[in-house]
């Protein structure tokens, strides 16, 4: 009897048609909580495999991550035997992932509509950077340029310089965590006797769906918020402060008590106990006055100091970490945040996937696999291919 948890989306089959990150984070998603990915790739693999830092065969590391618990196959769709096969495969599935640009797999033959009548369990989630539908729904969307366009970008800064964009593509990653939550509420009314369903995700209205209050603010008061560097508009003090040791600290100080408690410990107890600093709309009045303080308590004492005595006052705050930081950290290694693969004999880690379930977790089963690792398998078992045929397909560049 197997003591491996059942994950909770075993039985389920994906077919990914998606390219570099929204797609396919999507689909490692999914896999990680037990669907079966079948990833179609173009025969010369995913553009990602060969970007940032590479190992010895000139794979990115990033891939070994992205890529795992997905069966890779090799397809050329410019050619119709490619074309052919996908559609078999896409046939059979119960989610088919596609970032490409709207329109394009109608082009195929491969689009929703090619399905409706000889699939309709099928669930069609389709990425791409606008919509697939409005006025902009053919333009090409990366998540840089969405992040602006959804307002993400118009917040972040300082007041009067550049608008920032964190160092990750995170409305790529954004838009496959809603891809993932829309598939799964698909599957939810599919299996209360609904059918499939498209599910359209678009990289702006991602970023656009994290902007909490700033369209009703805006359109109650015509106040249009802008960057704010390290705080928050509206709630103090939250901000970073840099130590004598030259590490910076984050503190959030911005509940009542707990701005109290902050202050006696920053020896301040002069605005700890100051009445028109009772209240957060006191302490937004007076922000500049706090931070000066805070800031010059921080800059006499090491990081490590400052955070101890703020546990010990019971005030949020913590470091800003790197990827060192974080491997070194035993609350991170307590928590299972990484996960050791092995490639070409050598151990890698990688970050392990949330949410955390107790009753049946996600799991890496393998890393990345190299392009077109499981042709054989899928198109000769799974397809039933002769050996003649898949020789063929492999002389004709469809496989590669």
């Amino acid at each position: 009897m197997s003591t491996t948890p059942r994950q909770p989306l075993a039985g389920i089959r994906v077919i990914e048609l998606g390219q570099l990150l929204a797609g396919p984070f999507t689909g490692t998603l999914l896999g990680y909580f037990g669907a079966e990915v079948i990833k179609i790739e173009p025969p010369g693999g995913d553009p990602i495999r060969g970007w940032r830092q590479l190992d010895d065969t000139g794979t990115s590391w990033w891939w070994r991550s992205l890529g795992r618990n997905k069966k890779c196959v090799t397809l050329d769709l410019k050619q119709p035997q490619g074309v052919a096969l996908a559609r078999q495969l896409m046939q059979g599935a119960d989610v088919v992932i596609e970032n490409f640009r709207p329109g394009t797999l109608e082009n195929w033959g491969l689009g929703p509509d090619d399905f409706r009548e000889t699939a309709p369990q099928l669930i069609y989630a389709r990425i791409s950077g606008y919509g697939q539908t409005g006025p902009w729904a053919h333009k090409p969307g990366y998540a840089s340029v969405c992040e602006g366009v959804g307002g993400f970008r118009h917040v972040n800064g300082f007041p009067g310089g550049r608008p920032v964009r964190p160092n990750l593509s995170m409305g790529d990653t954004l838009a496959g965590i809603h891809a993932a939550l829309g598939i799964l509420l698909a599957l939810f009314e599919r299996e209360r006797g609904g059918t499939g369903q498209v599910v359209d995700i678009a990289l702006f209205e991602s970023v656009f769906n994290l902007l909490e209050a700033v369209i009703p603010e805006f359109d109650a008061t015509g106040l249009v918020r802008g960057p704010s560097g390290s705080t928050v508009t509206g709630i103090v003090p939250t901000n970073t402060y840099q130590c004598s040791d030259g590490r910076y600290v984050i503190i959030g100080g911005n509940g009542d008590s707990i701005f109290k408690r902050l202050m006696q410990a920053a020896g301040r107890p002069d605005m700890a106990d100051d009445a028109r600093l009772a209240s957060n709309a006191g302490r937004v009045e007076h922000e500049a006055d706090i931070d000066a303080a805070l800031t010059d308590w921080c800059a006499g004492l090491p990081s490590e100091q400052v955070l101890a005595i703020l546990e010990d006052a019971r005030v949020p705050a913590g470091p800003i970490y790197s990827a060192a930081d974080m491997v070194a950290d035993p609350h991170f290694q307590a928590r299972g945040l990484f996960e050791q693969v092995e490639i070409n004999g050598k151990p890698l880690k990688i970050p392990a996937i949330l949410p955390r379930l107790t009753g049946t977790p996600g799991r890496t089963q393998w890393p990345g696999p190299e392009v077109g690792a499981h042709n054989e398998d899928i198109l000769k078992r799974e397809l039933g291919l002769s050996d003649e045929e898949y020789t063929a397909l492999q002389q004709q560049g469809v496989l590669g």
